[in-house]
């Protein structure tokens, strides 16, 4: 996923009031977008009244000198922490990971209120993309980091134990739970319970009458892979559950080559949706995340299998699943109170007095609620006949 229009163009006006102009090429390279994308975003946030437009040039509004008494919104990678006289806090995501974008809004509001400002560092979609974002962070003068590794492996987050674990900022992390154990078990953080999400999806649809039940998930991130292993827990117990089995939402939603076992490599370890669907007899799913969701539904339609009439749907993410041509029933993490929650917990140890004894670690887990939509519906058809 590409992040929100709004978010990028609010990126650009930070550029704007840290250097007063730009061009439109330039901010393009920085954005990692096209020159057509940054040219259309110059276009409105004209006609919004909020910078000036020439010839392949965007020119701030407000001057460069006066730009820190509003506080910019987020800095692009690459600026200096000090460069608008306001403290600044780290935040390090993953490239085109909207679910995570939406953490942001919620820390800015915070972090802007405490007189603080985001500097945002995008972590590429590489192995270890995380390090070289927190080090030029640190570089620039950041006070504290908020952070959400990527880890689409156990090996990936292993590896990054070692540096995190011994940053010399306050450090929180936002939507990952370290191993039990590790050298980041005592490190602050705050996640959503994807346990509880899992459940509300299971209920609801065993209230409308589904007992045989596919996930189909991805397994390239900490939250992948707690959605599974919630799911596959949950349909074990429930004696309700009659049948029920896990499958990948979408061939590409892997760990990283080198953690594969043989079997996950294996084409019959991961059989297709829809057929593991119809061999099964199931009449839902729960399909993680929102975009493999809605591409689902399209193959589960033009195969004729009606949602729902035929078959019953909750996605997990709640990003995007309510604009689909069916809005999809979902499970929506608290993404903005995560961030919220992770930037006061930052905010409560940057304030500390020093020489203090240290406040003691916490852990923050926060409920997802369910989002009722037009893709579930009672059990009456089954996607098998």
């Amino acid at each position: 996923m590409r992040e929100p229009v709004e978010l990028r163009r609010q990126r650009i006006l930070a550029v704007l009031r840290s250097r007063g102009s730009a061009r439109v090429a330039d901010l393009a390279a920085e954005l990692e977008v096209s020159v057509v994308t940054v040219r259309r975003d110059v276009e409105e946030l004209e006609r919004a009244g909020k910078l000036r437009r020439g010839h392949g040039v965007a020119r701030s509004l407000v001057p460069v000198e006066e730009a820190g008494a509003g506080g910019a919104p987020a800095a692009v990678p690459g600026a200096r922490a000090g460069e608008e006289g306001t403290p600044a806090i780290g935040l390090v995501v993953p490239e085109r990971h909207s679910y995570l974008f939406e953490t942001l809004h919620g820390a800015r509001t915070v972090l802007e209120a405490a007189g603080m400002r985001i500097a945002l560092h995008i972590a590429p979609a590489v192995y270890g993309g995380e390090l070289p974002m927190v080090q030029r962070a640190l570089a620039s003068g950041v006070r504290g980091l908020l952070i959400a590794p990527r880890w689409r492996g156990q090996g990936a987050e292993e590896a990054d134990y070692d540096w995190l674990g011994s940053l010399d900022v306050p450090t929180v992390l936002m939507e990952r739970r370290p191993r039990p154990g590790s050298a980041l078990h005592a490190l602050d953080s705050v996640c959503s319970d994807h346990w509880y999400g899992v459940h509300l999806a299971v209920e609801h649809l065993m209230s409308l009458g589904h007992r045989r039940i596919v996930l189909a998930a991805r397994d390239d991130s900490p939250t992948a892979r707690a959605v599974r292993a919630a799911f596959t827990a949950i349909a074990a117990e429930r004696a309700e559950v009659e049948d029920w089995a896990v499958t990948l939402s979408s061939p590409t939603a892997v760990p990283e080559p080198a953690e594969r076992s043989a079997a996950e490599r294996a084409p019959e370890s991961q059989p297709d949706v829809l057929d593991l669907v119809r061999a099964r007899g199931a009449t839902a799913a729960l399909l993680h995340g929102d975009v493999d969701a809605l591409m689902l539904v399209q193959r589960f339609q033009e195969a004729g299998v009606r949602v729902p009439e035929d078959f019953s749907v909750v996605a997990y993410d709640d990003v995007v699943a309510a604009l689909g041509s069916t809005p999809l029933t979902a499970v929506a993490p608290p993404k903005k109170e995560v961030g919220r929650a992770a930037a006061e917990l930052l905010l409560h140890r940057l304030r500390q007095p020093a020489g203090e004894r240290p406040a003691p670690v916490r852990r923050i887990e926060l409920l997802p609620d369910l989002q009722v939509r037009g893709s579930t519906a009672p059990a009456g058809g089954c996607a098998g006949e």
